[in-house]
């Protein structure tokens, strides 16, 4: 096993022997009116179990549904906001997609500029009060993009079947999933009148397949609470890149008395990557914690041992990070918290391309270390539909990766690693209110500060993001949302000119609007960029300008 000041040398030599290949990229399309702001590669809160997590804020008033807001751990995946979104589902299909029932299938065409088009349809069935099947098929293309018309066109297809059997002491859940993600690398320099690029050169085609199965306790009656989950996932690209990854988690609570808990969280991942060579990359995790909790305050204390091995690097260590949370009630609603943890970040390719599909060829993977993350805040709701969360935390880290264009080819992006110290600074708060499901809105904004160890910029990470989801019913067939995002602080350098730049503010508005026909006819449209700026998330990668699609849905 090599000794840590070797390991740190030999991931710092081969990012910068990797760099030519390496590349970033953002991916994804908002969800405009299920209520839920979902972002890349977010680390999110999980929500609370029956025994994982027993005491709860102030409920809300009946018949009232939160806004639904988490704020981010930022760990390694210090997230941005989806930008350019397509278009979003209808008010209900999330709920569809939980109850089939009459007039809950649908069928849905849409089209708009740059060539746009959307065709989608999801079917439900329940073939029994236990037993739920559903299907969903959904493709969104646009034939052009904002660069040399055809050479910046993309085309995203999605297929999904999945069921659950649910008893009064058990539910099962599987399903199978199929992504393909076709698109073009057209962050290419401008060329001379007359030269005519490969269109065939620059593109990419990213196959994903995954399977899960999960078997979760639901009788509240026993007392060992558990859940298991486990996928299987493939991923290739056209550059003959291929990842095999399988993952099982564990989570089980056992009552020790009334107000003590012995509570296990247990992962197992199993990773081959094939790219200029094959190897394995394997994490195992164990956090055994206890709970105290009473009426007033809810202390958390354990440890968290992770394994990870890698044979490129010759990797195979285990760390032991401690866990401590406090959580305080001085009254009803508010909470008071503190805490200090570490980690090992898992990054895979899947979940790099995820959250940059302009990743070049041989990217080199490692995961990043968090050595400690000391954190305190304040979060609660009141009973009129306002809830809000505020977070300080101070993070450090080994292997904090960053993302630039690549040295020989700017069209694709690098992974740029900091085997040095890595310390962030992250304010972030939130805040969301729902007037009688009338009104719904939640605003984020999360501050960052970096101090990079070795490398010289944490480049293309925001220092501030800020998002702002409303959804407006104006009356039973007409609704309404708006998202509002904005970036800002990102910094990029053309390493061939050794030029730094600072990028503008990134401003994206997006709208969606669905009115309700007939019974089983609905209407809807979707503006996205508003303001019409082909900005640039990522260097010399504009987005498109202001794009709209619209089309109609049937239900049945």
């Amino acid at each position: 096993m090599m000794n840590s000041s070797v390991l740190r040398g030999s991931i710092f030599l081969l990012t910068l022997g990797f760099s030519t290949n390496f590349a970033l990229a953002q991916r994804g399309e908002i969800e405009s009116q299920t209520y839920e702001i979902v972002k890349e590669k977010s680390i999110e809160f999980a929500p609370a179990n029956r025994i994982f997590d027993k005491v709860q804020p102030v409920q809300a008033s009946t018949g009232q549904k939160k806004v639904s807001y988490e704020i981010l751990d930022p760990n390694i995946s210090i997230s941005s906001p989806k930008l350019t979104p397509a278009v979003g589902v209808s008010s209900d299909e999330k709920e569809r997609s939980e109850m089939p029932g009459v007039l809950n299938n649908y069928i849905k065409l849409g089209a708009g500029n740059y060539g746009r088009f959307l065709g989608e349809a999801f079917v439900g069935a329940r073939t029994s009060e236990d037993l739920v099947f559903t299907s969903q098929v959904k493709h969104l293309s646009a034939a052009n993009g904002p660069v040399d018309g055809k050479n910046s066109a993309n085309a995203a297809t999605n297929l999904r079947v999945g069921g659950k059997y649910i008893r009064s002491t058990y539910k099962v859940e599987a399903n199978v999933e199929y992504d393909r993600k076709n698109y073009y690398f057209y962050g290419y320099q401008p060329q001379p009148e007359g030269v005519t690029v490969n269109r065939d050169s620059l593109r990419q085609t990213v196959n994903q397949f995954g399977i899960n199965l999960g078997f979760e306790n639901t009788d509240a009656s026993v007392a060992v609470d558990y859940s298991v989950k486990t996928s299987l996932n493939t991923l290739s690209d056209r550059y003959n890149a291929s990842e095999l990854d399988w993952g099982t988690k564990l989570m089980a609570s056992v009552p020790i008395s009334e107000s003590f808990y012995a509570l296990l969280d247990a992962d197992a991942f199993i990773s081959q990557r094939v790219d200029r060579l094959t190897y394995n990359r394997n994490l195992f995790r164990v956090k055994p914690t206890f709970k105290y909790t009473t009426d007033v305050f809810t202390v958390t204390a354990g440890l968290n041992a992770v394994n990870e091995t890698d044979s490129q690097l010759n990797i195979n260590k285990t760390k032991a990070f401690p866990i401590i949370n406090f959580d305080v009630i001085p009254f009803t609603g508010l909470h008071i918290f503190a805490g200090y943890n570490g980690d090992i970040v898992r990054n895979t390719l899947k979940s790099m391309l995820s959250e940059n599909q302009w990743l070049g060829p041989n990217v080199l993977i490692v995961n990043t270390e968090k050595t400690a993350d000391i954190y305190a805040g304040v979060k609660g709701e009141t009973g009129d539909g306002f809830n809000y969360e505020g977070k300080v935390s101070y993070s450090r880290y080994r292997n904090f990766y960053s993302f630039n264009n690549s040295l020989s080819d700017t069209s694709k992006f690098s992974a740029i690693y900091d085997p040095g110290k890595t310390k962030v600074l992250t304010i972030s708060g939130q805040a969301g209110y729902n007037f009688n499901d009338l009104f719904k809105t939640s605003l984020k904004v999360n501050f960052f500060d970096y101090s990079v160890g070795v490398v010289e910029e944490p480049w293309h990470r925001p220092d501030l993001t800020l998002n702002w989801f409303n959804a407006l019913t104006i009356s039973k067939k007409l609704f309404v949302t708006a998202d509002f995002y904005m970036l800002r602080g990102i910094k990029a350098k053309n390493f061939q000119s050794g030029i730094v730049t600072k990028m503008p503010v990134v401003a994206d508005l997006n709208l969606k609007i669905d009115y309700l026909l007939t019974k089983n006819f609905s209407a809807f449209v979707s503006i996205n960029n508003v303001f019409g700026k082909e900005y640039q998330r990522y260097q010399y990668y504009p987005q498109q300008g202001l794009n709209f699609i619209g089309g109609l849905s049937f239900s049945f």
